[in-house]
């Protein structure tokens, strides 16, 4: 945190500022293209809030707060996970691997069974890149691009041969009816109240939830958490004081890998109830913006992570209702990306200057 700003315009001010920015910059490329940025906001926000919309739209939220938690936890040790994508596939093929292995005898236990996987076999898919890096001397991002090309080629390889079900399509057999997890609606039910059905919105909006918690209890109120801090601020300083730098490598990069897996619990099991070709579906990279706009801490990835479903599920409905394509929301979360990781100093730098200006003229 910068110690000449308060931490309110550090951490919330600042990046609503620059969120803003980023949003005006987008209403002139809408402009560009010849329609209104008022109609293209208001259809967003419809298709994103709406009462089958809202479904889809904590369906990514869920799927982005996984994986921003995950390169979140890897900033902290100052590493680079650029490998969320390869993690959260390969989970994928756990998550399938145990729930068409068993008939499970009720969803709650399927879901244990299925985040233990999912964890699992993300972390296992991050631990190698994590190993070459400390002990190899390997760049983690370039380990981390190759992995998840790797995880694709793997996963393509397997739901058109040894784990392809019946018929000519790439995914897996679908898993028991006895593993589905419940979604919002019927949550929702449990309660006497209404949501929308078929909406893919599920319990592992909750997983991710708690694990935001964890992340922040991890990171900041243990010892562990206290070493991969110091460790991502100065490897020098953190190896006089005794921290090994493979154990923090490995530990974070674990952790992350892990993160990123749950989203498989989300997406295969959740939703698809199947491991399909391309679940994943970006949001391994997404993650990374949705962590740089959190500051990588918990409270602002929820944040940034719902930002980022309200952008995946609107842009939907820009393109249903309006025709707008949709590379159109992906420029706008170029933008946001952008503005928030590379241009932010065009706030903080005249904010510092203001309350330095107004600091001295208290003191005067």
């Amino acid at each position: 945190m910068n110690k000449n700003l308060p931490k309110w315009v550090d951490l919330g001010l600042i990046p609503v500022l620059t969120l803003l920015l980023a949003f005006a910059v987008s209403g002139l490329v809408v402009l560009s293209i010849g329609q209104d940025p008022i109609e293209v906001v208001k259809v967003m926000l419809n298709g994103a809030f709406n009462p089958y919309g809202i479904g889809h739209t904590l369906y990514f939220t869920t799927n982005f707060i996984f994986t921003g938690l995950a390169v979140a936890v890897a900033f902290h040790a100052k590493l680079f996970n650029i490998g969320g994508e390869g993690q959260a596939g390969i989970a994928g093929v756990g998550v399938a691997l145990v729930m068409l292995s068993y008939d499970w005898p009720h969803w709650s236990i399927a879901l244990l069974v299925g985040t233990i996987a999912a964890m699992a076999f993300g972390a296992a898919w991050a631990a190698i890149p994590a190993y070459l890096q400390a002990k190899r001397g390997s760049h983690i991002v370039i380990t981390t691009i190759m992995f998840n090309l790797i995880g694709s080629a793997l996963i393509g390889y397997l739901v058109v041969g040894p784990m392809q079900g019946e018929g000519s399509q790439p995914q897996s057999e679908r898993f028991p009816s006895s593993a589905s997890l419940p979604d919002f609606h019927e949550i929702f039910g449990w309660f006497g109240l209404e949501f929308a059905k078929h909406a893919p919105a599920n319990i592992s909006f909750f997983i991710a939830l708690i694990a935001a918690v964890l992340v922040w209890i991890l990171i900041w109120k243990t010892r562990l958490g206290y070493e991969m801090r110091a460790f991502g601020h100065s490897e020098k300083a953190a190896v006089y004081a005794g921290i090994s730098p493979l154990k923090i490598t490995m530990i974070a990069m674990l952790v992350s890998g892990a993160l990123s897996g749950l989203m498989a619990v989300n997406t295969v099991q959740g939703d698809a109830e199947r491991l399909l070709l391309g679940s994943v579906e970006g949001a391994g990279f997404i993650g990374i913006a949705v962590a740089l706009m959190g500051r990588s801490h918990p409270v602002g990835v929820l944040l940034a992570a719902f930002l980022f479903g309200i952008l995946t599920q609107g842009g939907a409905e820009l393109q249903f209702e309006l025709g707008i394509p949709a590379q159109m929301i992906t420029v706008i979360q170029a933008l946001i990306i952008m503005f928030t990781g590379s241009l932010e100093n065009l706030v903080r730098i005249p904010m510092e200057r203001l309350f330095i200006r107004a600091g001295k003229g208290a003191t005067s």
